[in-house]
């Protein structure tokens, strides 16, 4: 990843190679669960979206997750839309800037894990509950 090294800031790829390699390196049991999630890289949830979520600031959204969770999922009816997690670059770079305890890679793989967390049909509150026992 060439652009940390000469000090600009990672583009929507390498932001994506990094997102790759974190889920890469989940546990095998977490990833198998994931099953066939997409991931990508945007630089900014669209204006719809932030407006639909009650969001002023597009700097407060760093991941989403947008899909049928596996709680939900059932085996009768249509079969749903992939599951995909959106990871916005510029948000994230934003809170890595602000916050200096954590890599680059460790704050990726947070949002990730978050999102990831959601496809599961955990909400904000049970991912909340269990960051805090770590």
């Amino acid at each position: 990843m060439s652009s940390v090294v000469t000090g600009r800031a990672p583009s929507l790829d390498d932001l994506a190679e990094i997102a790759e390699r974190a889920f890469a390196a989940l546990p095998d049991d977490f990833r198998n669960l994931a099953g066939e999630v997409v991931l990508r890289v945007d630089d900014f949830p669209d204006d719809a979206l932030l407006s639909e979520l009650g969001i002023d600031d597009p700097f407060g959204l760093t991941g989403l997750y947008s899909g049928v969770s596996l709680a939900e999922r059932s085996g009768f009816g249509a079969e749903p839309e992939p599951s995909r997690i959106f990871l916005y670059r510029r948000p994230i770079l934003d809170e890595w800037a602000e916050n200096g305890d954590v890599t680059l890679e460790e704050l990726v793989t947070h949002v990730l894990v978050h999102e990831i967390g959601h496809h599961f049909g955990l909400s904000d509150p049970d991912i909340d509950a269990i960051e805090a026992r770590e």
